[in-house]
């Protein structure tokens, strides 16, 4: 039977606390970087900001500081390097998380090998998120999630068609700028979450999921967000139950809630042939009686 006592612990708490929101923006960002075709870019913000934590160790710094500079710097870099130059999206991706993932590499090696805190950010440890983590993702969450919210219908138009945005008179770059940073403070917020190499994970599965309900954009967000929020609070609940990871216990919680909706929608699916092919036959019988 499972014991909800743990949930009078302030760590539990403040991991569930965390855990949500950072759920919420993880699904609201990266639902339009789906849309976008961009579903590769956590992984590849992950990677640099991997980049940005083996330097903050390497310099003797708090790694999550110098993981926000490196990662917003190379994404704002890489943006203008895709506009200027006409460098397909997903080759610009690949060429940020090649050079974030060589520089980690690089300052791990000049820095001894791996250590604990390292360790911690690759993997996420959610149960060790201090009061002043929890203020600090807070704060930047709910900062993301207001400006989504206050150019939601600019953010859309340019998701949907950038081109008409343009001759509308809407300043895109701006936006896809702005875009950028929102995506890549996110990424970094949810480092403590489930690591960076699962962060894609928390940023792709939710929103995959909810579009198989084929809504519109606002019911997949909701369900989107739904999905994520039940990932994390499950995935920290069992985690700490039977003691094992939980950043991949949360992904691993996606990923079963992914599959549960393609089953259910399959098999739902299934009986609705069904029940039009009976249909069809049973008016095909009844003609032919008509017809005798």
């Amino acid at each position: 039977m499972i014991s909800f006592e743990i949930l009078q612990f302030a760590f539990m708490q403040r991991a569930l606390l965390t855990g949500t929101a950072v759920a919420a923006t993880c699904s609201i960002i990266g639902l339009f970087l789906v849309l976008r075709r961009q579903s590769l870019f956590g992984d590849a913000m992950s990677h640099v900001a991997f980049g940005g934590i083996a330097l903050g160790i390497f310099m003797n710094m708090y790694p999550i500081w110098t993981a926000f500079i490196v990662s917003v710097l190379a994404a704002l870099g890489i943006t203008k390097l895709k506009d200027s130059a006409k460098i397909p999206p997903d080759s610009a991706i690949a060429v940020l998380l090649s050079s974030g993932l060589a520089l980690g590499v690089v300052l791990i090696s000049l820095s001894n090998g791996f250590s604990l805190d390292l360790f911690s950010f690759l993997f996420g440890s959610i149960l060790l998120v201090s009061f002043q983590d929890e203020i600090t993702v807070l704060v930047l969450d709910i900062a993301i999630i207001s400006i989504v919210a206050l150019l939601y219908k600019k953010l859309m138009y340019i998701t949907f068609n950038e081109e008409q945005a343009k001759v509308s008179g809407l300043d895109v770059t701006k936006m896809n700028y702005l875009f950028i940073v929102l995506a890549s403070i996110t990424v970094i917020t949810s480092i403590r979450l489930v690591g960076v190499l699962l962060i894609s994970s928390l940023i792709v599965i939710p929103n995959v999921t909810a579009m198989l309900f084929g809504k519109g954009f606002r019911k997949t967000a909701i369900i989107s967000i739904l999905v994520a929020v039940c990932s994390v609070e499950i995935g920290i609940m069992l985690s700490s139950i039977w003691n094992i990871a939980p950043g991949g216990t949360i992904v691993l919680t996606s990923i079963a809630i992914f599959l549960l909706t393609i089953s259910v929608k399959s098999i739902f699916s299934l009986l609705l042939r069904s029940k039009a092919n009976y249909e069809k036959a049973k008016l095909r019988n009844i003609k032919i009686q008509n017809e005798d």
